[in-house]
């Protein structure tokens, strides 16, 4: 790079120092530029209003430029909505007009914030400490964010010529740098460093983490949308040297050691300021225009197309050039998807939602000239009736995506995902072919010699009338009469179910207990107007489920609690008294304590003790980077008192309890990190005696045991589940995460190649220190869990024996089989235990995004 391109490229380095005083007016001056903030110091909000923005501005620390064609200025400062209600700790970008002899911002631009997801009020404080600690407190003192960095000899702040905001200690090292933890956006010259990444905003109005995110994986460069798992829309493939749009360059750099980074920079010449993720997934770089800041290029677009964005049209509505449409009706004219609001481009959603009840009714229908934008293996070498097969038996399934090379279509791959975003219609004919299967016609995209079939769920809300004659004019006669009488008809039906409904629905919300008042060993009985004076009317949500919210309330004797309020009715009365009638009446120290519950009328409540660490994913995946690293001794702990609520659930109970749905999001910690399961809705009590059953698919893929293809299960799938969590616990990931490296995506593949390799430390969590200290411990532990991820369940070990080897009185089986990556193909015949009860009333309910009270 010469001279000449360094000075077009450049960000002008700016050091911060203390606003003294603001002036309200047409902008907002500011004085001289001081280098550096140095240690105990305190800033407190009191925004002003700014010129070209409806923000207001509380700026303390800055550095301008001087240069009179690129007059770029930063601040740092506080950031504010019009009414000073939310604001954030941030760095803002502005320009001054050329040769303009004022020091004033006019539409800032926020570039990164500390607390987007927690906003302050003004009056609010930041407070760089004696001890080196950047700390930020509310206006009524609850801290908010930290640096945590009060053991780091800190000595002073500043900000680089990248705009990064930077602690540095006593030799000028860096202890803190906010670069490290990027928000939306980059500045010219700035980098993005593998194991960081963007996050798109909520709304232009709304500061807080969105749908979109922009990861460096290996390698690749990859946008996403968050999902379980996430769903890209555009990575690098081999070989690719980034992403080319007008008027700048995103090029990957190779660091010493190895590390992979990508580089914003602009063409010379050109005045472009920065890139920004935006709220609907667009990668934009921004310049200023004169008046405010205008678009001069898309990045992604010119690879994925108009359509490609995976919320462009909306949940399963379908993109043509730009235009946004539903799901063309079936083959026989009937209409299973609507308009949302009636817009076409808010997305689509089905006439009569997916019922559980109703699991007989679910079909796949084929979506004729349309495909989707991802795809994720989820089972192999298969065959496309199999894949069908395993979405209509997992009500959690949304649709059925099957992909085969395009010269064997026999058997193939199969993605079963939760949740479905916009779709995309076929142009022409080049790129499809049609597949016959039992007389049935598939079309499909194909893309790499792969070819993929997709099929969304729906319910069948039609049955196929009985055929009629098809010529003559007898039936050009019969067939305006019959349609007239057919349309009397399902008007005098539809009025008798609307009466039904609202006699039943009458008839429900007058039912007051459901009779739970007969069983046995119940907990306290609250009534609503408790439980809504407990939560201040609903107001303090701790996370949403499959069938309601989770809130934080206090009792009138000052106990916090966790409140599930579940909505709706049928269904959730079943979840409801599935689980207030399992963990009603039992106790363990390693189980969530439900310590009461409200029946009135239509109205379904369930009160937990309240988990101040929350639920154990947030531990080990650690999305928000202000959660510590759980060290040795706490992980230890924790899957000590996994086994533990468990093995009562299992073997110590006056019925064997299944749990069906053991994940992290079902594992919540204490004060003191001791762990305890939760969520009870997909569990099933059986028989001590009975060695299994036979029950519907429930749970949540990448937790669920490969012999749940069969319909028959034992306690062991819990196992199973319970060994996937250990090995999350030690690794410090998902199971199944897209973002690492092709062949390091799964995660039980990786443990099956590292075992081979005997290599198993390489794929602990390297942000926990001690863990390599206590490798041997460690390695008994990944041993523990490849026991219990045996393919074949006999082979896997009661759990009461895992308890026994956590507390040194057994050892690990010797004869272990690593080959978790290739379970048996499922069958298409379910195999019928004899001792299933007739009358099963097994609760068949959606994965739970929620799992157990927060």
């Amino acid at each position: 790079m010469n001279a000449n391109q360094k000075k077009n490229l450049r960000f002008v380095v700016f050091f911060l120092t203390c606003l003294m005083h603001s002036t309200h007016g047409q902008g907002l001056d500011y004085p001289a530029t001081i280098k550096t903030a140095n240690i105990s110091q305190m800033w407190k909000i009191a925004p002003s209003p700014v010129e070209g923005s409806s923000a207001q501005v509380a700026p303390f620390l800055y550095r301008g430029a001087n240069d009179t064609q690129l007059d770029e200025q930063f601040v740092c400062g506080f950031y504010c909505n019009f009414d000073g209600t939310e604001c954030l700790f941030s760095v803002l970008l502005f320009l001054n007009k050329p040769n303009s002899s004022s020091s004033r911002i006019e539409s800032p631009q926020l570039v990164w914030s500390a607390n987007r997801n927690n906003p302050v009020k003004a009056g609010a404080t930041l407070e760089l400490t004696k001890d080196g600690d950047f700390l930020l407190a509310d206006a009524d003192g609850t801290p908010v964010w930290s640096t945590n960095t009060s053991s780091k000899s800190v000595s002073g702040l500043n900000l680089t010529a990248l705009g990064n905001l930077v602690l540095f200690d006593e030799n000028n090292d860096a202890v803190w740098r906010s670069g490290d933890h990027p928000t939306d956006s980059l500045v010219v010259g700035d980098t993005l460093f593998s194991g960081t990444e963007l996050t798109a905003s909520t709304s232009a109005s709304n500061w807080s983490k969105g749908l979109y995110g922009l990861a460096i994986k290996g390698s690749q460069l990859i946008a996403y949308v968050d999902a379980d798992p996430p769903q890209s829309y555009f990575f690098t493939s081999p070989g690719q040297k980034g992403i080319f749009a007008p008027h700048f360059l995103f090029m990957p750099t190779v660091f010493p050691g190895g590390t992979t980074a990508y580089l914003l920079q602009v063409w010379p010449g050109l005045a472009a300021r920065f890139m920004q993720l935006r709220p609907d997934g667009h990668l934009r770089l921004y310049e200023w225009g004169g008046s405010d800041w205008g678009e001069v290029g898309d990045a992604l677009t010119a690879y994925t197309g108009e359509c490609g964005y995976p919320m462009v049209c909306g949940k399963y509505g379908v993109c043509l050039k730009g235009e946004c449409g539903c799901p063309e009706a079936a083959s026989d004219g009937t209409i299973y998807f609507k308009p949302l609001n009636g817009q076409p481009n808010l997305g689509c959603e089905l006439l009569t939602p997916i019922s559980c009840e109703r699991s007989e009714d679910h079909i796949l229908l084929e979506l004729k000239n349309t495909d989707y934008f991802f795809f994720q293996q989820e089972m192999e070498n298969v065959d496309v009736e199999n894949c069908k097969l395993a979405c209509l038996r997992n009500c959690s399934c949304k649709a059925a995506i099957f992909r085969y090379d395009s010269v064997n279509t026999s058997r193939g791959d199969c993605f079963l995902p939760s949740e479905i975003f916009s779709l995309r219609r076929n142009e022409g004919n080049n790129n499809r072919v049609t597949v016959s299967s039992n007389g049935t016609l598939y079309t499909s995209s194909q893309e790499d010699n792969k070819t993929i079939v997709t099929f969304a769920k729906v319910q069948n809300i039609q049955k196929v009338p009985a055929s009629a004659p098809k010529n003559g004019k007898g039936n050009n006669i019969a067939r305006p009469i019959g349609s007239s009488i057919g349309a009397v008809f399902c008007v005098l039906l539809l009025i008798g179910a609307a009466i039904l409904y609202l006699r039943k629905k009458k008839d429900l919300e007058e039912e007051d207990d459901d009779g739970i008042d007969e069983l046995p060993g119940l907990s306290t009985r609250f009534s609503y107007e408790d439980l809504k004076s407990a939560t201040e009317n609903f107001s303090k949500k701790l996370g949403q489920g499959g069938f309601g919210s989770v809130f934080e309330g206090t009792m009138a004797n000052g106990t916090k609690v966790a409140v599930k309020r579940l909505n709706g009715i049928g269904q959730v009365k079943k979840s409801f008294l599935a689980e207030v009638k399992t963990i009603g009446n039992i106790h363990h120290v390693n189980l969530v304590r439900l310590i009461g519950y409200c029946a009135e009328k239509s109205k379904r409540l369930l009160v937990y003790e309240y988990m101040c660490n929350g639920s154990l994913d947030k531990w080990i995946f650690r999305t928000d980077e202000e959660v510590l690293s759980l060290e040795w001794r706490l992980r230890r702990k924790i899957i000590f008192g996994m086994a533990k609520g468990l093995a009562y659930l299992h073997e110590e109970c006056r019925q064997k309890i299944l749990h069906l749905d053991i994940k992290p999001q079902n594992i919540l910690l204490d004060e003191n990190f001791d762990a305890k399961v939760a969520d009870f809705g997909l569990s099933k009590l059986i028989a001590k005696e009975q060695s299994g059953v036979v029950a519907t698919m429930r749970g949540t893929p990448g937790y669920m045991a490969p012999e749940w293809m069969s319909s028959v299960i034992t306690d062991k799938v819990d196992i199973y589940s319970f060994g996937v969590v250990v090995l999350e616990i030690l690794c410090g990931r998902k199971n199944l995460d897209r973002y690492q490296l092709e062949e390091d995506m799964h995660l039980l593949s990786l443990f099956e190649r590292k075992a081979a390799e005997d290599q198993l430390m390489d794929i602990i969590d390297k942000s926990s220190e001690d863990m390599q200290l206590h490798g041997a411990e460690v390695t008994e532990m990944l041993r523990i869990a490849a026991w219990c991820l045996q393919s074949d369940f006999t082979k896997r070990p009661p759990i009461s024996v895992v308890v026994n080897v956590l507390e040194g009185l057994m050892e690990v089986d010797s004869n272990l089989d690593f080959c978790f990556t290739n379970p048996p193909v499922p069958g298409t015949t379910p195999v019928v235990d004899s001792n299933r009860d007739a009358n099963d009333n097994a609760t068949v309910l959606l994965p739970q995004v929620l799992s157990g009270p927060r």
